[in-house]
């Protein structure tokens, strides 16, 4: 069988279907991934066989597209708790949609066209699209290609889309805007098929995320364990050693630190934190680059920073971890059945996973405007403090543990694909 993986060209996207891929490499199967050309050799580093897709925009430039984009239109993205349904009006799922199809357009638009002449060429069985790569949907579409999404975090999307088609259809006339739709159609349009929802959700979606922890969705669903990537890594000697402490880990992502306006913690909330906790009797191990270490005024006795640390490699020996929401450290950490403090909203998904890890008792959340030193630190000594909630995350590591291994998810992906390559 071959299987073409499209992802956008972002290591946390990427690394999240690496274990996917090579499992169904291992089984024989033929294996590309595409991309923009800018991230081949972060493909290629994985051990997988890139495919060059697109051209233009760096991912910096994309991202400044899509800002620019929303300046112009006086479009701000509201703050929404998408799990009330009173907050669900019109107004705030037709800004949803029109932010979100601005991004489809940048994310995408460069490697649709090479994308279906890629599919058409080598004529993939499958086509799996990490869950912002809509170019996979379409390129598999044109082609005929059965495809399916894989999806990184809590599916918000298909809920919300769901919920915006229903308030959409009692709109007078000429109030039913749908930008998504209009950059579905564009593609279809000029490949020949016909748009349909499926362009959004795949004909079926791999998830990753615990069963407790999803959205309920009438997508067909296939589940499979989160296995740990983290790209080329060496794990320190320190590791190995006792800490001297409860150990402690403040990961805030490595790659939007690259990107201007994306920083997901700002450096005074960094040092804020750090003040803060500087007398417990802790070993808080920063993951930060230097550039922005060099702007912390003060680094306590307590804290030991490093650059990057492979997060599997860590997480098993620490008695917390505090994420900026981020799917490779919260999953980190349900893996291993150790309690988690989320600290911002940098995911789409951030506010209902962090709403949900607290129901589990697994860990607590931090709303972006909530997020002062003193808050971090009170909400710290909890989760050491109060061994229900190391149950709780042990609870979630069980329900994980016991998903099927990507390796044993290959048969159904070749049934599936088989069925809807029939069709």
């Amino acid at each position: 069988m071959r299987v073409l993986f499209v992802t956008f060209p972002w290591k946390t996207h990427l690394y999240l279907t690496v274990p996917m891929a090579w499992a169904l490499r291992t089984a024989g199967h033929d294996v590309h991934v595409a991309s923009s050309p800018e991230f081949t050799d972060v493909i290629t580093g994985t051990g997988l066989t890139a495919v060059a897709a697109g051209s233009g925009p760096s991912l910096q430039e994309k991202g400044d597209l899509i800002i620019q984009r929303a300046a112009r239109s006086g479009m701000v993205l509201p703050t929404v708790d998408y799990a009330r349904e009173e907050q669900l009006t019109w107004e705030n799922l037709k800004a949803f949609h029109t932010v979100f199809a601005m991004i489809m357009e940048a994310a995408n638009d460069s490697m649709v066209d090479d994308l279906v002449a890629y599919c058409r060429s080598w004529k993939p069985d499958l086509v799996v699209w990490e869950s912002m790569s809509y170019a996979g949907s379409v390129a598999a579409a044109a082609a005929g290609v059965p495809h399916a999404r894989m999806h990184l975090a809590i599916d918000v999307g298909t809920p919300l889309r769901q919920r915006f088609l229903t308030v959409r259809a009692q709109q007078p006339p000429g109030d039913r805007e749908d930008p998504v739709e209009e950059w579905m159609s564009k593609w279809a349009s000029k490949y020949g098929f016909d748009a349909s929802e499926e362009l959004l959700t795949g004909q079926f979606t791999i998830d990753q995320m615990p069963d407790s922890i999803r959205s309920e969705s009438d997508v067909r669903n296939v589940s499979v364990r989160y296995v740990p990537h983290n790209g080329p890594s060496v794990i320190p000697n320190w590791i190995h050693e006792k800490p001297p402490a409860p150990r402690v880990l403040a990961t805030f992502g490595v790659s939007m630190w690259s990107v201007a306006g994306s920083q997901p913690v700002p450096v005074g909330q960094i040092q804020e934190m750090l003040d803060s906790v500087a007398d417990l009797d802790i070993e808080l191990m920063l993951t930060l680059s230097e550039s922005i270490q060099r702007k912390l005024k003060r680094v306590p006795e307590n804290t030991r920073i490093v650059n990057f640390v492979p997060l599997h490699a860590v997480i098993s020996s620490c008695s917390a971890v505090m994420h900026h929401g981020g799917v490779p450290a919260f999953c980190g950490a349900l893996a291993h059945g150790v309690p988690q403090l989320m600290v911002s909203l940098t995911a789409q998904d951030a506010q209902i996973r962090g709403q949900r890890l607290e129901e589990a008792r697994a860990g607590l959340w931090i709303p972006p405007q909530d997020m002062t030193g003193p808050r971090i630190r009170e909400d710290l000594v909890r989760l050491l403090e109060d061994p229900s909630f190391r149950s709780g995350a042990e609870r979630l590591r069980q329900e994980m543990a016991a998903q099927p291994s990507p390796n044993d998810v290959v048969p159904e992906l070749e049934k599936l694909a088989a069925e809807y390559g029939s069709r």
